[in-house]
Order: C-alpha cells, then sequence, then structure tokens
C-alpha cells in the first residue's frame, strides 16, 4: 500500500527543516552502527588458541544490563503506542475517469459509498498513553501526526490495534489528544518536570521509526540544550507565526518518532518528540538535533484539550502583515512613516466587536511594540501576545500617520 507523506507541521528553525518526524514513509535506506552497551559487568573471555577447527561454541558467561536507562525504558515502553492516520483516496478525475467510471463502479448512484470506502494509511506516528479515567485511556501526540485523518487507529504495545478518538488538536504547539477504550491498557507515563532538566542529562527517546515495523524503538543521548527557539509558521501559507521553546536533543529521531515520549534517567516523560534539523540554510548535512516540545507545555495544552477541546487564546480580532511587505515608498507616502521604523506589523483590518476596535485600533496602524517589547513581524506579535491571558491588559505602541501612540487592550473573549 502506497504511504503518503504528512508533511504537516509547521516550524523551522535558522535552516532547513527536514519533514516533519510523523509524516507518512517512504523509501529509506539503512546504516548499521556498533553498539555501546553500559553493563554492570564486563567479563572477558579469549578464543582458544588450540583445538579442532569448527568446534567453536557459544561462551557460557552471561551479561545482565541494569543501568538506569534501561529501567526507565522498562518503565515507559508499555505506554509508548503507534498512531495510524487514515485519509481518503484521491480520486483520478481526468475527462476518461469521469466518463467511464460507471462501467467500474463509480458512477454517480453509488460514488458516495466508493468513496467512504477508499480510506488508506496516509502516514504513521507515535503517541504516549498518559492517563486512565472513567473508562477512556488518554494519549498525547503531535498535531501533525493525526491532522487531516478521517480515522485514526493506535497500536499497542502488544500489537493490540484499536479504534482512537480525536478528543481536541492545537496547531500553535502541534500537541493532540486521543482517547481509546481503556480495556486493554495496563500501563500509563508519568510527566516529569522539564523546567529541571540539565544540558548532558542522559536521555532516551521511544517511538515507531519508519512506522509500526519498528514500533517501540529507543534511542539514547543527552539534553544538548533547553529553551531552544524555532519559529512556528502557519501550514497554508508558509508564514512565520510565531516562537516555540523546545528541548534539544541528540538523541536519534527518525520520520515516525513524531509524538513519541522524551524520556529522563527516572522513567518520566519530560518531552513530546517532535522535529528534527537535517541540514543547515548552506545545506551541509547535519546530524543529532532533534527537538521536543517541554513537558511542563505539554501538560498545560493536553489538559486544557481534556476539559475544552481546544486551547483559548486571547485574539486581538486583527488582520496583519510584516511590515516588510510593504514598499519604502508606501511606507512614506501611505502609512507616513518616519524614516527610523522600519519593522512592525500593519493592521490590514479590524474586525466588528473586537477588543481592538473597542481598543480604538483601525486599519494601517502599524504595531511597534507590546508592553514596551519590541514586535518586529507577526511571529513576535503573537508570541508576546500568546504568553497573556485572557483577562490582561496589554498596551500596544503603534504608529497612526506617522505619530506614535499608544493604546491599553483588554484581552476579553468576544463572541
Amino acid at each position: 500500500m502506497k504511504r503518503n507523506s504528512l508533511g504537516l507541521w509547521k516550524i523551522a528553525i535558522v535552516a532547513l527543516i527536514s519533514a516533519f518526524i510523523g509524516v507518512g514513509l517512504g523509501f529509506y535506506g539503512f546504516s548499521h552502527w556498533g553498539n555501546n552497551t553500559n553493563n554492570s559487568t564486563n567479563p572477558t573471555q579469549s578464543a582458544p588458541v588450540n583445538g579442532k577447527a569448527g568446534t567453536t561454541q557459544i561462551s557460557n558467561v552471561t551479561v545482565k544490563s541494569n543501568n538506569q536507562m534501561t529501567n526507565a525504558f522498562k518503565k515507559v515502553k508499555g505506554s509508548v503506542v503507534s498512531v495510524i492516520n487514515y485519509q481518503r483516496q484521491q480520486e483520478n478525475n481526468d475527462s476518461l475517469s469521469a466518463l467511464f467510471g460507471s462501467l467500474y463502479g463509480n458512477g454517480d448512484d453509488d460514488s458516495s459509498k466508493t468513496d467512504k470506502s477508499k480510506l488508506q494509511e496516509s502516514s504513521e506516528g507515535s503517541g504516549v498513553i498518559y492517563s486512565k479515567q472513567n473508562g477512556n485511556a488518554y494519549i498525547v501526540t503531535n498535531n501533525h501526526v493525526v491532522a487531516g485523518s478521517e480515522k485514526l487507529e493506535v497500536i499497542l504495545s502488544d500489537g493490540t490495534k484499536v479504534a482512537a478518538k480525536k478528543v481536541g488538536t492545537d496547531s500553535i504547539t502541534d500537541l493532540a489528544v486521543l482517547s481509546i477504550s481503556a480495556d486493554k491498557i495496563h500501563s500509563t507515563a508519568a510527566f516529569g518536570n522539564s523546567d529541571a532538566v540539565t544540558p548532558g542529562e542522559s536521555v532516551i527517546a521511544i517511538g515507531s521509526p519508519l512506522g509500526s515495523k519498528y514500533a517501540t524503538s529507543v534511542t539514547e543521548g543527552i539534553i544538548s540544550a533547553k529553551n531552544r527557539t524555532v519559529d512556528t509558521t502557519d501550514e497554508k501559507t508558509g508564514q512565520v507565526t510565531g516562537q516555540a521553546t523546545v528541548l534539544q536533543t541528540d538523541a536519534a529521531i527518525n520520520p515516525g518518532n513524531s509524538g513519541g515520549p522524551l524520556v529522563n534517567a527516572a522513567g518520566q516523560v519530560i518531552g513530546i518528540n517532535s522535529m528534527k534539523l537535517a541540514a543547515s540554510t548552506d545545506g551541509t548535512s547535519v546530524e543529532g538535533m532533534g527537538f521536543a516540545i517541554p513537558s511542563n507545555e505539554v501538560v498545560k495544552i493536553i489538559n486544557q484539550l481534556v476539559q475544552n477541546g481546544k486551547i483559548q487564546r486571547p485574539q486581538l480580532g486583527i488582520k496583519v502583515v510584516d511590515l516588510d511587505q510593504v514598499s519604502r515608498s508606501q511606507q512614506r507616502s501611505v502609512l507616513k512613516l518616519p524614516d527610523n521604523v522600519t519593522e512592525g506589523v500593519l493592521i490590514g483590518s479590524v474586525s466588528a466587536n473586537s477588543v481592538a476596535r473597542q481598543a480604538g485600533l483601525r486599519k494601517y496602524d502599524v504595531i511597534v511594540g507590546l508592553d514596551n517589547k519590541k514586535v518586529k513581524n507577526v511571529a513576535d506579535l503573537h508570541t508576546q501576545l500568546y504568553s497573556h491571558n485572557l483577562g490582561d491588559t496589554i498596551k500596544l505602541q503603534f504608529y497612526r500617520n506617522g505619530k506614535a501612540q499608544t493604546a491599553d487592550v483588554k484581552l476579553t473573549k468576544v463572541n
């Protein structure tokens, strides 16, 4: 069965980001690495120098590994799942198909039935079961793993396949929560404090690289850095819309690992694997640069998704573009901006009954600051706005007809 690339999520980082790691499977090459096992004992046994040829035997000395990361893996592996995204097969709509489709049972009378029956596996990703409540088990994964799905299935660690439902998704943080029946669930993972991780700390990544054929694969590495900032982009327009703070690790993360857990030595989930850097801006190949959404952010988002089915964020009620999309001549002649104002966000429209309208903002105002922090582009505006809660009051700095002004905006929910 052909599997299409999902190519969804929206994160970029000063560089060319590889395809999101929960995307569909294609053709992959394989390399072999040597094993590096940390054993509790290190017995050696020399091969006999004398003896009859053809009588080689297996050593009777056994080695039992019982290190921290082995134990951490044992704690979590039973809660890691594969997530399968099914989507409708694309029909061939050329003129011959339209003319002769009925010969193959695709006439007008039964086309809807045919369409519904042609769901196919689009991609596979990973997820982790973190809670059992009221007969349901809850799974956290990436939004881009389940985006566009018309049917979802989950493969448990023992190979059992069960139907899954979306509880809620959030494209901005690239997180999603699924639910399945808890009847066959015997293990759930616990979240650790991602704020407490330190660079150099050992971690393992667990998931289904290249799909469920390699389910519950584990790779080991370290926390390379915490609090890395990466850009988030709109998956439809490609425009940078904000920034996210992530954990960086050199534990191998491959296609299919998206949504799987990043685990510390105590067997706690400290992040959800989401992406990796494949090449720099000059095309240089990059290895060992994976990124995970910190567990503290994950817990905050998934709790809201379970409670509300969505994330409620403050909205200004305006449509905006980066100021650099406007020519310098128009910046002077139409917007009448001073020569020293070269960065900001241009308001294209203001919705009726929006908090921006109530605060007096207008079309062609140019926002340059929020709470006295510079707003250079749309990404800055979204990042600073989303750091606030409903009910907060913010102060916007902007230019109107060339004059600097300020406005206090109450971030209330407007129906």
